[in-house]
C-alpha cells in the first residue's frame, strides 16, 4: 500500500504524518491488518530493535479519589468493588517494587489516586523513591500523583525520580464529557511542569471510551506536540460501578490499528501497552509487541493482569527480548536532547485540517466481563504480588 510505504519512510525520518494519513491507518480493513502491523513494526524495530521494556506499577493509595473521571474505578462515586487503602509506608512500597524488579522490570511506577499531591505527599513519595533507589541500582522510578503545583516536580526530581506520568487520556474537544473536576489545560500544564523540571515526561491516552477516530488522532497529535519520552496506550477496562461500564467497543483488530497509528505519529518514542491489553487484545497480544516497545508487567492499579511469567514467556515466544537496566531505552538523539534539561516542545509542524474520515464501522466486540478481574493481591494486601 502506498499509504504504508509513505508512513514507514516518514517514521524512519521522524517526520510527522498528516492527520489524513493517521485517520487512514485507523480506517484500514481487517484484510490489511497484518500489512499495517508489518509496516509499523519496521519503524518500531528501527528505533528500538527487538527490545521490550518492562514497567511495574505500585499503587501507593487506592480509591478515595475526589475527581470524577468516568473511566476510573477509583473515581468519586464509583461503585466498583476495588481495594481501598490510604498511603503505603515507604518500606511497604519499596518491598512491593522489589517484586517487580525481581521479575525483570526496569521502571517502577509509583501511582496515587487524588487530584494532586500535598507537600506532605511529595515528602512521603520522595522517601519512597529514595528507598527504592537505594535497594535497586539502575532502576528508573516514575511518579504519577495527579496535578502538580509549583515546585513539586523539582522536589521529586531532587529525590531521584526519573519521570512523571500524567496522561491526556482523550481529545481536548471531548475532555469535558469524561471529566468535569479538572480541565484538559490542567493536564497539559502538569506535563509541562514535569518536563521543565528535567523529568522524563510520560503521557498517553485511553482508547475505547466511545471516542471517534478524529478524537484519537487529536489526542495523539497533541501528545506529539508535548513531546513526551513515553506514551502509554491504555484500553478502557469497563469496571462495573463506573459510568463507562457498558462501553465495550474495542476489538483486538481495532487495538492494533490504534497502536500502529500511535507508532507512526510518535516513531522514536517509547510506546507502552498499558491497562486493558489482556481484556481487549487477548490472544493478539504478541502482535502488539511489533508496534509497542514497552509493557506493564503483572497487575495494574485496581485490576489484575496476566501472570508475570506469562508476560515473559510471551515476549520470548514472539522473538523479543527484555530490555536490561544497562540499556538506554530511547534513541541517542532523544537522550542527548534531554541531558541538559527539557527536550524541545511543539516543533512538530502538525497539520490540523478538518478531516472527515469515516469512523470504523466494524461491530463492537462482545462484553467480556469475565476478563475484568479486580486486583486482590500485592500492594495494600497480605498476598504476594503478581510479578
Amino acid at each position: 500500500m502506498d499509504l504504508l510505504n509513505a508512513l514507514v519512510d516518514k517514521g524512519l525520518r521522524r517526520e510527522l504524518p498528516t492527520r489524513e494519513e493517521a485517520l487512514d491507518v485507523l480506517a484500514t480493513s481487517d484484510d490489511d491488518l497484518l500489512d499495517v502491523v508489518a509496516a509499523a513494526g519496521k519503524v518500531r524495530r528501527h528505533w528500538f530493535g527487538r527490545r521490550v521494556k518492562l514497567n511495574y506499577l505500585v499503587n501507593l493509595k487506592s480509591g478515595l479519589c475526589p475527581e470524577d473521571c468516568s473511566y476510573c474505578s477509583q473515581r468519586l462515586g464509583s461503585k466498583a468493588e476495588i481495594l481501598k487503602y490510604s498511603w503505603l509506608k515507604p518500606d511497604e512500597a519499596s518491598k512491593a517494587a522489589a517484586a517487580g524488579v525481581a521479575g525483570g522490570a526496569k521502571r517502577v511506577c509509583l501511582v496515587a489516586s487524588g487530584r494532586g499531591p500535598t507537600e506532605r505527599d511529595v515528602s512521603r513519595v520522595s522517601e519512597t523513591i529514595e528507598a527504592i533507589k537505594a535497594k535497586n541500582e539502575g532502576v528508573e522510578v516514575c511518579a504519577c500523583l495527579g496535578l502538580l503545583s509549583h515546585g513539586q516536580a523539582e522536589r521529586l526530581r531532587a529525590a531521584g525520580a526519573d519521570a512523571y506520568n500524567h496522561n491526556l487520556n482523550t481529545s481536548e474537544g471531548t475532555y469535558a464529557d469524561i471529566t468535569t473536576t479538572h480541565t484538559y489545560a490542567d493536564r497539559i500544564d502538569t506535563v509541562q511542569k514535569a518536563h521543565a523540571a528535567g523529568l522524563s515526561a510520560c503521557s498517553g491516552l485511553i482508547a475505547g471510551m466511545g471516542e471517534s477516530d478524529e478524537d484519537l488522532v487529536d489526542v495523539v497529535f497533541s501528545l506529539r506536540e508535548l513531546d513526551p519520552d513515553s506514551v502509554p496506550v491504555n484500553f478502557l477496562i469497563p469496571f462495573e460501578g463506573t459510568p463507562l461500564a457498558k462501553e465495550w467497543s474495542l476489538t483486538p483488530q481495532r487495538c492494533l490499528r490504534i497502536l500502529a497509528m500511535v507508532r507512526f505519529v510518535c516513531p522514536d518514542v517509547e510506546v507502552r501497552i498499558a491497562g486493558g491489553r489482556e481484556v481487549h487484545l487477548r490472544t493478539m497480544q504478541p502482535l502488539a509487541l511489533h508496534l509497542a516497545n514497552s509493557i506493564f508487567l503483572g497487575d495494574y492499579l485496581t485490576s489484575e493482569g496476566q501472570a508475570g511469567k506469562a508476560d515473559l514467556e510471551m515476549i520470548a515466544d514472539a522473538g523479543f527480548e527484555v530490555e536490561g537496566t544497562d540499556t538506554t531505552t530511547l534513541p541517542e538523539h532523544r537522550t542527548d536532547a534531554t541531558e541538559g534539561g527539557c527536550a524541545s516542545h511543539g516543533g512538530s509542524g502538525a497539520s490540523c485540517g478538518d478531516s472527515k474520515a469515516t469512523p470504523e464501522t466494524a461491530s463492537a466486540s462482545a462484553a467480556r466481563t469475565d476478563l475484568v478481574a479486580v486486583r486482590r493481591r500485592g500492594a495494600g494486601t497480605d498476598l504476594a504480588p503478581n510479578a
